[in-house]
């Protein structure tokens, strides 16, 4: 896989095996399919990766707007956001043995329908609940939709092709979270027949629709199908694990830190310890966990998930207080709040293209300068807000400092653990990567949010809404400086003369 793709998709291969059989990959689901049909095929399925991308992404612009119409508390507004990302999550390798299961046609056409439904319900929701029931659903649609999109992509290509379809896939990855900003931002501020953020969630039914079509009328049927059970035990034993620990983070500021909160946090940490046993004794009796630990005896691997963790909870959390801030703070409108992070997703984009061109005896120093420099950008906004400049000419070129801060840290990062692992464990490692980005991003939201949330004032004077952003921002620029750290631990010994590819 070429060192600009291998990145993104590592990051979402979500478990996806495609049989475990020897030779499955590798032959096109269907020899007669003409190269416009297997075009159609991919556009088909990278629009599906699109659009939950976006989803993951699209409410934050319109949270202003979201919490203004429906009334939403803090505790609320942080549902919205990080249900959809929660069961997103805990859902995605379900969702890949289910495919492996079921057939990836038919799984990817049922996540397209539910997510579909799912998407009208929260445009048409008349409550918080009901909003925050419908993200749910959306969130556990995506991890069945999405884990097929590899699968398809692997079985219709080869060679060469195989190689443009996942470049093509890492630019969906990659541009998907940045366009939901920006296509939130332009729906809310048409304000579409008065509907203000409603269209954010209604634009998905004609493209949902259409895609069920065209999936009927594209994707094989057929193909390899697993054997075996879902380790169903594992996977809820991690949500209630997930759900101790975010709930009181998202709950306990609105209710002033009431005891069960407490209770709840200090019941989190066994929880994990119990879903550590449990399936290490599933691995012991030669089944499939829901989560393969032997990946983390490798110490790069295992430093190399807690800097990856770090680093996204900041990212996530940034996505979701940034338009807070120039919104709610600074009357800045949605359509610049959500324009403002391009910048971000373009150099990003760049470090993928361009960091193996850095020298191979200083790859390893790459993750580790490129955490840094996410640190840098952070405390440089933070010294921004801080000074009043948190308009978005100001804050463009210090977001796009740390995309491609994140993007050399990141990248070369993940390429030093994959390489850490036998050949069999890649995909355990690649479904690992995957949820731990995803379960990160619910804690950014719920840690971070509530800090920010519990230092926002309502309609401050702009000076006095600098103060809870700045605060943010330099919690970020700590958080990533330990980043930093994790990664020179993750790096070492890492890269040793590897011929440039």
């Amino acid at each position: 896989m070429r060192p600009s793709t291998y990145g993104a998709v590592v990051s979402a291969v979500s478990f996806c095996r495609v049989g475990d059989a020897p030779g499955t990959a590798t032959r096109p689901a269907d020899g007669s399919a003409s190269l416009r049909g297997r075009h159609g095929l991919l556009l088909t399925l990278l629009a599906g990766q699109l659009m939950a991308n976006v989803d993951s992404s699209i409410v934050n612009v319109g949270i202003p707007a979201l919490r203004a119409d429906l009334h939403t508390d803090g505790a609320q507004t942080e549902l919205i956001v990080g249900v959809y990302i929660l069961f997103y999550a805990l859902l995605l390798p379900a969702g890949a043995r289910l495919g492996g299961m079921r057939g990836y046609r038919s799984a990817y056409i049922l996540g397209v329908l539910m997510f579909t439904a799912s998407s009208l319900v929260c445009g048409l929701a008349p409550s918080a609940p009901v909003l925050i029931l419908a993200r749910a659903v959306q969130g556990a649609s995506a991890a069945l939709m999405v884990p097929q999109i590899l699968t398809g992509i692997q079985l219709a290509f080869t060679g060469a092709a195989r190689t443009r379809a996942l470049g093509l896939y890492a630019v969906t990855l990659s541009a998907g979270a940045v366009l939901g900003q920006i296509l939130g931002g332009l729906l809310v501020s048409a304000d579409l027949v008065g509907l203000s953020w409603r269209p954010a969630f209604l634009v998905n039914v004609p493209i949902g629709v259409a895609l069920v079509l065209a999936s009927r009328r594209l994707l094989p049927p057929g193909g390899h199908r697993e054997a075996g059970r879902l380790d169903v035990r594992g996977m809820t034993v991690l949500a209630v694990a997930m759900v101790l620990f975010v709930c009181p983070l998202v709950f306990g500021r609105e209710q002033g830190w009431p005891p069960w909160s407490w209770l709840s946090l200090l019941a989190g940490g066994p929880a994990f310890l119990v879903f550590v046993r449990l399936e290490r004794a599933v691995a012991a009796r030669g089944h499939r966990p829901f989560v393969n630990l032997d990946v983390l005896r490798a110490p790069a691997v295992a430093w190399g998930l807690i800097c990856v963790a770090a680093g996204q909870t900041t990212y996530v959390a940034m996505m979701f207080t940034l338009p807070l801030h120039l919104q709610s703070g600074q009357g800045v409108s949605a359509l610049w709040s959500g324009t403002v992070f391009a910048t971000w997703a373009a150099l990003f984009g760049v470090a993928g293209v361009y960091w193996r061109k850095i020298p191979a005896s200083a790859w390893h120093l790459a993750s580790p300068s490129g955490y840094g420099l996410l640190a840098v950008a952070y405390a440089a906004i933070a010294l921004a807000v801080a000074g009043g400049l948190s308009g978005p000419a100001a804050l463009m070129p210090l977001l796009g400092l740390g995309g491609l801060g994140l993007g050399l840290g990141f990248l070369p990062l993940v390429s030093a653990f994959t390489d850490s692992v036998s050949r069999d464990q890649s995909a355990d490692l690649s479904g690992m990567i995957s949820t731990v980005l995803q379960l990160s991003g619910v804690v950014g939201v719920a840690t971070f949010g509530t800090l920010y949330l519990a230092l926002a004032a309502p309609a401050a004077a702009p000076a006095a809404a600098a103060y809870p952003f700045t605060v943010t921002s330099t919690a970020f620029a700590a958080v990533a400086a330990f980043a930093t750290v994790a990664a020179a631990l993750s790096m070492r010994g890492r890269f040793p003369a590897v011929p440039r590819r």
